[in-house]
């Protein structure tokens, strides 16, 4: 049983770019695929599509390298957990390895990067950081 689906997604997405997959696969949630499309918006992955049977589903997220093989996510980090929520307001939100990387956030207005959350002058739990 996994208790933070949101740290085994991360997880997956890690091992399956040191493994050079295309692909990866992990069960679906609304939350985790507000996550990969935001990763799609970044362009850290590709495009993620819902598949599987009514409850057997799933979320593949393409991949993506830099043409020098390299993978596109260097780290993917869990920031907000079970045992510890991380709040922060959008004045609290520093850009992050020189503005490389982000954080992704669940605010009011769904999940959001730290750009977009400093636009819309929003706050929320920090759920990770991608560079």
């Amino acid at each position: 049983m996994v208790t933070d689906p949101i740290a085994d997604m991360f997880t997956r997405i890690k091992n399956a770019q040191r493994a050079r997959k295309q692909a990866v696969s992990f069960p679906y949630s609304k939350i985790k695929m507000e996550i990969s499309r935001l990763l799609g918006e970044k362009g850290f992955a590709g495009e993620a599509s819902r598949k599987g049977k009514k409850n057997k589903k799933n979320i593949e997220l393409a991949l993506l390298y830099e043409t020098s093989g390299q993978a596109r996510i260097t780290e993917l980090k869990r920031i907000s957990k079970p045992s510890r929520r991380v709040y922060k307001g959008f004045k609290d939100l520093r850009t992050l390895k020189g503005g490389r990387g982000s954080y992704i956030i669940s605010s009011p207005q769904g999940i959001i990067d730290d750009e977009k959350a400093r636009q819309k002058k929003a706050g929320g739990e920090v759920l990770g950081e991608i560079w």
